[in-house]
């Protein structure tokens, strides 16, 4: 299936809902989130001894190398048995960090099989100098199983410094492009046809090719796991930022429908708290997904070196800052003259009989809508200052 929310669901939701059922496509509408919201991704990488796998497993976690949860780094092989290395918001998203093909004594075909290839998504191959036979042949029989893989060249900081140290006409474009073609080369003189190379560096995935590898795999991901790619990827540009709040807002409909649902209750509060609660849970995600968290943004600060306070005073929105409660989600809703007004009327509606809970459950889909959609919006400006300081670039949005 491409979509989780394939055409039965969407028609037992739309039936629901043409016959005033609310609590039967409040039922369906929360099977579809929970679905969406824990779809696996499961990413395997691998490569020789000491090429940077660890490394990259961390960095694709946002997880500093000294950090207590991260994969063991070193200049030796450090990974024997296949690991798995949960992402820190979205435990459905598992990176595997697999031992170098070069270490066991399984051809390819066995090896795949040894490491349980058949769960993997994709396969990240990864080589600190060139792509040698191994390597080749192990993604010889990725393809063969029918599975997708991507050659990335690692330590691409390594390399920079030690040309620019001695080369007096150094020039980094020149240099990236000698070391592209020269691994491309390499790959097609062992019989891999059209090689697409990515150069990056774990401490700096901003830089170099990361975005144009989030690119290819968002295109050739099913449908139906490129968000969960998505949110699970550190904000490694305004793009990436952008994305993120496009793919939140594309599930504030379904949030509403399920706040619309409970105002059909004639009692006094109950949607009002209803709705609160509700926006508690979706805003927490917001936070979580943009890194703006205390633990995100400590290891941002860790991998960054830009000190914590820094980044905190660039952030404007309580949400950001402050445990998101009911009661703040309440004042910051009564800030807005229009979602207060829309609260009154709600509560004024709910009181007449049968038309009043037609009525009251409009209100209450557009309290929802209209107030997720400034809280998402109020974040992701947060999400893009706090990049923009991490790098020290200029904090207005």
């Amino acid at each position: 299936m491409d979509n989780p929310l394939d055409s039965s669901m969407a028609e037992e939701i739309k039936e629901a809902l043409e016959n005033n059922d609310q609590a039967l496509a409040a039922s369906r509408i929360q099977k579809y989130l929970e679905k969406v919201n824990n779809i696996p991704l499961n990413i395997a990488i691998t490569g020789e001894s000491g090429s940077g796998k660890s490394s990259f497993v961390n960095a694709f976690r946002g997880i500093d190398n000294k950090d207590d949860r991260a994969a063991p780094t070193g200049c030796v092989e450090t990974t024997m048995e296949v690991k798995d290395y949960h992402h820190p918001n979205y435990p459905n998203v598992t990176i595997w960090d697999l031992p170098g093909i070069g270490t066991t004594n399984f051809p390819a075909d066995k090896y795949l099989r040894h490491v349980g290839f058949e769960k993997f998504d994709f396969f990240v191959i990864i080589s600190d100098t060139r792509f040698r036979e191994n390597d080749v042949k192990l993604a010889m029989e990725i393809r063969k199983m029918g599975k997708k893989f991507y050659f990335v060249r690692s330590k691409i900081d390594n390399d920079l410094q030690a040309e620019k140290r001695s080369r007096r006409d150094f020039n980094e474009e020149t240099t990236l492009a000698q070391i592209r073609e020269n691994c491309i080369q390499g790959l097609q003189k062992q019989g891999v046809e059209s090689p697409q190379v990515f150069l990056l560096s774990s401490f700096d995935l901003h830089l170099h090719d990361f975005p144009l590898l989030h690119e290819t795999l968002e295109k050739e991901l099913p449908a139906h796991k490129r968000d969960v790619l998505l949110l699970a990827m550190p904000n490694i540009s305004l793009e990436i930022i952008k994305k993120k709040r496009e793919a939140f807002r594309g599930q504030i409909t379904f949030y509403s429908f399920l706040s619309a649902a409970g105002a059909v209750v004639p009692v006094p509060g109950f949607s009002v708290a209803l709705d609160a609660g509700l926006m508690v849970t979706v805003v927490k995600k917001y936070r979580d997904g943009f890194g703006l968290d205390n633990e995100s943004l400590q290891r941002l600060s860790d991998s960054t070196g830009v000190p914590l306070k820094d980044l905190m005073a660039v952030i404007k929105s309580p949400l950001a800052l402050q445990n998101i409660s009911s009661g703040l989600i309440l004042r910051m809703l009564t800030q807005c003259a229009a979602i207060t007004a829309l609260m009154t009327a709600e509560e004024g509606f709910r009181l007449i009989p049968i038309l009043g809970a037609v009525v009251s459950a409009g209100l209450s889909f557009l309290v929802t809508q209209k107030g997720l959609n400034i809280f998402l919006d109020m974040l992701a400006e947060d999400a893009q200052r706090v990049f923009k300081k991490a790098l020290g670039l200029d904090t207005s949005v």
